[in-house]
């Protein structure tokens, strides 16, 4: 049976929690392979609005096994209070594992975050100051805390004075910052020891072994592929690998074992910080895209930039992620347009380009060259088979599959979970 990994193919807020919805109530296993709380996923079930922000989408499917592997970095209060809301509306959430390897988000790693971001002023990143980035340095420096730690009270305060001697440095006397205790913050981690602990677990042998066994894996990757730290728009980008390749070190399973990769696309694109952004719109248009779309930051709360869709980096996402499908969001935002832009390349320094470049600066000068298609007016939230959609928007989803290098499998005509088209199956 089928691994499938799902993951953004823009810069993310692309709908994967919509899309990961449709398909969970056919895998077994629903896992979160990187990021942390500062990607967040919106799914409608019926008149029911849910916002996550770390647990993966599948926690809202009844039979399904979430997971948070060993790849996302974890704010135990964040998890724990996203637990409870979930428990309070009626929502199972006894089945969660979460992997003993996965790095913790500390007091600290926040304070940094937020501190380190002021400090860069007109050249911060626009971090959501989540302290996910200095988690993910504090794994790749070898001083990260992980959720196995907090069972380990020497190992614990080992690390924790270790990271601390460090940072205390730093935010004392670069950032005039009151240096941070240790005694303290092993306390406020262990007091989250045993709330954890009946999800703890070796996710890495529960997934293998359910592969074995024949089950459905899907892996769903946060934020999107110009946001990854070796393939994104660099450095205005994550600390971690949303790109197919990332589902393997991040959840612990071999790539032979994927038999299915798929990209999900806005029908127009957006983005959420600071960053180059080619097809972006600072007129009525845009404006009109992002209240059409309710384009505001599920996690962040901020506006999302918003602009045309761009064919230029959807072939981009199909060639690192080695894309097999497309799911197609928001179709039915665009209703309404007598004609619709869509960037098929770059001019750069006067010179047409069809690829995205590999230089930073020459990404920073390029300008969308656009064609434009025929748009429509009628409401296609009712449309449940490609031939219900009209000519027009039919029309515009042939020439975005055909732009972007893989077939368009579904299609979102609008929030709901039953608001989609499904014109080959994922599974």
């Amino acid at each position: 049976m089928p691994a499938l990994v799902l993951l953004g193919a823009q810069w993310g807020d692309e709908g994967k929690g919509k899309a990961t919805d449709l398909l969970g109530g056919s895998v077994d296993y629903v896992v979160r392979y990187q990021g942390g709380n500062n990607a967040g996923h919106t799914v409608v079930v019926g008149d029911q609005k849910y916002a996550l922000h770390l647990l993966p989408s599948g926690i809202l499917s009844p039979g399904c096994t979430p997971v948070i592997g060993n790849g996302v970095v974890v704010d135990p209060s964040v998890l724990l209070s996203e637990l409870s809301g979930l428990n309070e509306r009626g929502v199972d959430t006894s089945k969660l594992l979460l992997s003993g390897n996965a790095h913790i988000i500390t007091p600290y790693n926040v304070t940094v975050d937020k501190v380190t971001e002021r400090f860069l002023g007109k050249r911060k990143i626009g971090t959501t100051g989540r302290g996910i980035g200095p988690t993910y340095a504090d794994k790749i420096n070898r001083v990260g805390i992980r959720v196995q730690d907090l069972y380990d009270e020497s190992i614990l305060t080992q690390k924790v004075e270790a990271a601390l001697d460090v940072k205390n440095q730093v935010l004392t006397k670069l950032y005039n910052r009151r240096a941070i205790a240790v005694e303290q913050v092993v306390e406020e981690l262990l007091a989250y020891a045993d709330k954890l602990a009946p999800y703890v677990s070796d996710t890495v042998l529960v997934l293998n072994q359910a592969l074995e066994d024949d089950k459905v894996v899907l892996f769903e990757g946060g934020q999107g592929t110009l946001l990854d730290i070796d393939h994104g728009t660099y450095p205005f980008v994550t600390s971690s690998n949303p790109t197919a390749g990332g589902a393997c070190t991040g959840a612990g399973v071999g790539p032979t074992k994927i038999s299915r990769v798929i990209g999900i696309l806005k029908a127009y694109t957006t983005r959420v910080g600071a960053g180059p952004f080619p097809t972006e719109l600072f007129d009525e248009d845009g404006e009109a895209l992002r209240r059409i779309g309710g384009e505001r930051g599920v996690t962040t709360g901020r506006d999302r930039r918003c602009g045309w869709f761009d064919a230029v980096i959807a072939r981009y996402a199909t060639r690192v992620n080695g894309l097999t499908d497309f799911f197609l969001t928001k179709l039915d935002v665009l209703t309404g347009w007598e004609q619709i832009p869509v960037c098929v390349a770059y001019e750069i320094d006067g010179k047409r380009v069809e690829e995205l470049p590999y230089s930073q600066t020459d990404f920073h000068h390029a300008k969308p060259v656009y064609e434009m298609l025929p748009g429509w007016n009628e409401d296609i939230s009712k449309a449940k088979t490609f031939g219900d959609l009209p000519k027009n928007a039919q029309a515009y989803v042939k020439a975005l599959e055909e732009m972007s290098g893989a077939p368009i499998s579904a299609i979102g005509v609008g929030p709901g979970r039953n608001e989609t088209i499904e014109i080959n199956s994922f599974i």
